[in-house]
C-alpha cells in the first residue's frame, strides 16, 4: 500500500458533533481505497487522517460519546487541511472554552494549511479573525446570530460551501460531506473525488442549502407590529397582496413598513412574501401530486414559467426536480 500523500487534521473539542468528526475522517481515509476495493483494483490511500485536541485530551461530544485524539494540536507542525467540526452544544459557551485553540488554527494557516469549518464550526473559525472580509457560509438557522457576532464577514448563508483564499466553510449539519468531497477534489482531482462519493453513496450535487431553510427563522425579533405583518402575509400568501395595501392595513406608510421590516427580518416584505410562497410550494411538492398548474395558483402565482424561474433561483432546482427528490411516498 502506498504512503498517503496528504494530511488531514480534524480539531476536536467538548460539545463537537461526533458525526462531523468521524464521518469526515472516514471519507478522507477511504479516498483511493473504497472504490478500488469494490472494483478489485490496487488501493492508493490519498490522506493520512488524525484527530487533534487541546493537549491531546479526550473530549466529550454533544451526543455523549467520548473521543480519544491521537495527537495534541500543539504538536501538529504540518497539515494540509485543518477541519473544524460542527459545534453541537451551546455556541457561546463553546467559543469561550475553545479560546486556547485559536492560536493554533492561525499558526497552521500561516504555515500553509487549508482551514475548513463545517456548520456552526464556522463560529469558531470566525473567532480567529481568519474570516474577516472573506466570503463564508454557516447553518441557515444560525445566520442571523452569525451576522450579529461577526458583521465583518461576507456571510452567504444560501450557499452549501464557500472558499475564499484557502479558507473553506460549509453549511448546515451534514454539509461536511460536500466540504470533504470538495477538498478531496482540490487535492486529488475530480476522478478520485467522484469515485469516493460514489463508493459512499453520497449526493454531491448540492450547491444551495436554501431548499432546507424555513422562513420561520425570521420570526426571531422583537418588533410586534412587524410580527403582525408577517402573520398577515402568511395567512394571505394565496391572495394578490400589494405592499402598499399591507402598509395601509397596518397603519404605516410603505416606506416605513419596508424600513422596519428590513431592520427586523433582514429582508423586504416582498422578498419575505416570495419566500413564504416558495416554502409552501415546496411543501405541496413534497406531499401531493397536485399538477404544477394548480399548485402555483395555490401559492399566489399565475404564470408557470415565472414561478419556475423564481423557484429554481431559490432552491437550485426546477419544481419537477424538487418533487422527484423530496416527494414523500
Amino acid at each position: 500500500m502506498n504512503k498517503p500523500k496528504f494530511t488531514v487534521t480534524v480539531l476536536g473539542f467538548d460539545q463537537a458533533l461526533a458525526s462531523a468528526i468521524t464521518g469526515a475522517l472516514d471519507v478522507f481515509a477511504f479516498a483511493g481505497i473504497s472504490w478500488q476495493r469494490i472494483h478489485k483494483l490496487p488501493t492508493s490511500p490519498q490522506f493520512k487522517v488524525q484527530l487533534a485536541s487541546h493537549h491531546g485530551q479526550t473530549f466529550l461530544c454533544s451526543n455523549q460519546v467520548t473521543l480519544q485524539p491521537n495527537i495534541a494540536i500543539e504538536d501538529v507542525s504540518h497539515t494540509d487541511i485543518l477541519l473544524i467540526p460542527t459545534i453541537g452544544g451551546d455556541i457561546d459557551q463553546v467559543l469561550i472554552e475553545t479560546l486556547p485553540l485559536l492560536v493554533h488554527i492561525k499558526r497552521l494557516q500561516k504555515v500553509g494549511a487549508d482551514i475548513a469549518a463545517n456548520c456552526t464550526g464556522t463560529f469558531l473559525l470566525a473567532n480567529t479573525g481568519l474570516l474577516t472580509d472573506k466570503v463564508a457560509t454557516t447553518h441557515w438557522g444560525y445566520a442571523e446570530k452569525f451576522n450579529a457576532m461577526f458583521p465583518s464577514v461576507n456571510l452567504q448563508p444560501e450557499k452549501m460551501v464557500t472558499e475564499d483564499n484557502e479558507v473553506y466553510c460549509a453549511g448546515g449539519g451534514m454539509a461536511w460531506i460536500d466540504l470533504s468531497i470538495l477538498l478531496i477534489e482540490r487535492y486529488c482531482g475530480h476522478q478520485v473525488a467522484s469515485d469516493t462519493a460514489k463508493s459512499h453513496v453520497l449526493d454531491v450535487s448540492r450547491t444551495s442549502q436554501t431548499i432546507y431553510a424555513s422562513s420561520r427563522q425570521r420570526r426571531f425579533h422583537s418588533d410586534k407590529d412587524i410580527m403582525e405583518v408577517q402573520s398577515f402575509l402568511e395567512k394571505h400568501l394565496q391572495s394578490k397582496v400589494t405592499i402598499s395595501d399591507v402598509a395601509a392595513r397596518h397603519n404605516m406608510t410603505e416606506r416605513t413598513l419596508t424600513r422596519r421590516f428590513k431592520n427586523a427580518c433582514n429582508t423586504t416584505p416582498g422578498q419575505y412574501l416570495q419566500s413564504l410562497r416558495i416554502e409552501q410550494a415546496r411543501k405541496l411538492l413534497e406531499t401531493s401530486n397536485t399538477p404544477l398548474e394548480s399548485l402555483i395558483s395555490a401559492v399566489g402565482y399565475e404564470d408557470l414559467s415565472s414561478f419556475t424561474r423564481l423557484f429554481k433561483k431559490a432552491t437550485g432546482m426546477s419544481p419537477s426536480q424538487y418533487r422527484a427528490k423530496f416527494k414523500r411516498n
